[in-house]
């Protein structure tokens, strides 16, 4: 899962701020931060892990992974987040758009625990509106590229986009079959969190 998956499966404001550090931070610095981002961390992992081992996802990466091999789940997760963007049983548009600034709002006001790098890419992510632009195929397009770029041992030519335009249909049903899964899983998670706040 991407950034506007990570930012919906989250129950609070310091979660949406956890869900964000963790690709930012070392594991060493994660008992540094507060107990409600600390859950969004731990929270971020779950989202990881469970991903990693659904067979939908395993079904996804055959997407790409003849284009990408090992890098196949970087793409899947980009992918996915143009399915939960365009998903309006979760959300309306207008949903949609007040999700994206309210997560801005929220990693904004929680600046003082932002490492530089992620300062810096809130910056282009706001003012671009990455999160609500997930759901336009250019959007998409812009965050594939990305990957490809900061891929070191990727060329960055490689049609994946090309790749998830043709395999549209098969992408959208891996996502159907994965997200209430993963959705579920989650609400348990939080409610353990929730249980051992609470102690």
């Amino acid at each position: 899962m991407n950034y506007l998956a990570h930012s919906f499966l989250s129950f609070t404001d310091g979660q949406i701020v956890g869900q964000f550090l963790e690709d930012f931070i070392r594991n060493k610095d994660r008992f540094s931060f507060p107990k409600d981002i600390q859950d969004g961390i731990t929270l971020h992992r779950a989202i990881d892990t469970f991903t990693d081992s659904h067979p939908a996802i395993y079904e996804a990466k055959k997407v790409f992974s003849p284009l990408v091999r090992l890098y196949a789940g970087a793409f899947v997760d980009v992918s996915m987040d143009y399915f939960v963007a365009n998903d309006l049983s979760l959300l309306s548009l207008a949903g949609w758009k007040a999700h994206s600034l309210r997560v801005y709002k929220v990693l904004n006001e929680h600046e003082q625990w932002l490492p530089e790098n992620l300062k810096r890419m809130l910056v282009k992510m706001e003012h671009d509106d990455w999160l609500y632009n997930y759901r336009e195929d250019w959007g998409i397009k812009f965050s594939i590229q990305n990957v490809l770029n900061k891929a070191q041992y990727l060329g960055k030519d490689i049609p994946v986009f090309e790749a998830f335009l043709d395999n549209k249909n098969i992408l959208q049903e891996c996502y159907y079959d994965f997200f209430p899964d993963l959705q579920s899983h989650v609400s348990g998670i939080n409610s353990l969190l929730q249980l051992e706040n609470d102690v």
